[in-house]
């Protein structure tokens, strides 16, 4: 019985085997073939394929070069301005003065500068008749522990200088502050007078405003505008 059964296997595989190499198509029996065409005809046609592009962002559209020129003109700053000054002045013209400017100028656009010492008021005990009544107030001011210098005007001299300000206020308030101390026959002087020594100016002045200033002209006690040194 398994002979016969194997024996049916053997047969069963040579007949598929006759049929698929086509052996047995005098019998008609054979497996079905694709003609050439027709396998062509289902083949992909590489000519007929498209390449997909990726989308990308639209082109941001940019000034013309000539517009962004412009506007880089236009940002600049005047070039037919000019650093000008005027003086000199006293503290108290200036003080006088800053009312005009502060109304007439813009904020910011000008200063005074100062081109010179102020004005010093000192606490000062002198002149001495002779180098030992004035030693003699050295050793007294010693011993109420108050500092002292000769002062620097020759004309204050042989003196001592007990501190320099720059108001009379601020002098005669330490005075009395001294005073109390126990220090005697000190009063406050003036040193050195106010000069004029306050330049008024404008660095970036335009034409507007030089025409502003030469109207102010009689306010300026007469002085001429200059270039800046």
């Amino acid at each position: 019985m398994l002979r016969a059964l194997v024996l049916g296997l053997l047969l069963a595989n040579a007949a598929y085997f006759a049929w698929g190499q086509g052996l047995l198509a005098a019998y008609g029996w054979a497996p079905a073939r694709q003609a050439e065409p027709e396998r062509l005809a289902q083949q992909i046609r590489p000519e007929a394929m498209q390449l997909i592009q990726p989308r990308t962002a639209p082109p941001v559209d940019k000034p013309p070069v000539h517009a962004a020129r412009t506007a880089a003109i236009t940002e600049e700053p005047p070039s037919d301005t000019q650093c000008l000054q005027v003086g000199v002045f006293t503290e108290q013209q200036a003080r006088a003065l800053r009312p005009r400017l502060q109304g007439g100028l813009p904020e910011g656009s000008w200063s005074f500068d100062s081109s010179g010492d102020s004005v010093r008021w000192i606490i000062y005990m002198g002149k001495y008749i002779s180098k030992e009544a004035m030693n003699r107030k050295r050793v007294m001011l010693k011993q109420l522990d108050l500092a002292f210098e000769p002062p620097l005007s020759p004309v204050l001299n042989p003196g001592l200088s007990l501190g320099s300000f720059a108001s009379r206020a601020e002098a005669e308030k330490a005075l009395d502050q001294m005073n109390e101390r126990g220090l005697r026959s000190a009063r406050v002087t003036l040193e050195r007078p106010e000069l004029p020594s306050l330049w008024l100016k404008v660095p970036a002045a335009d034409a507007a405003m030089r025409t502003w200033l030469d109207a102010l002209k009689p306010q300026l006690a007469g002085k001429a505008l200059q270039a800046c040194a």
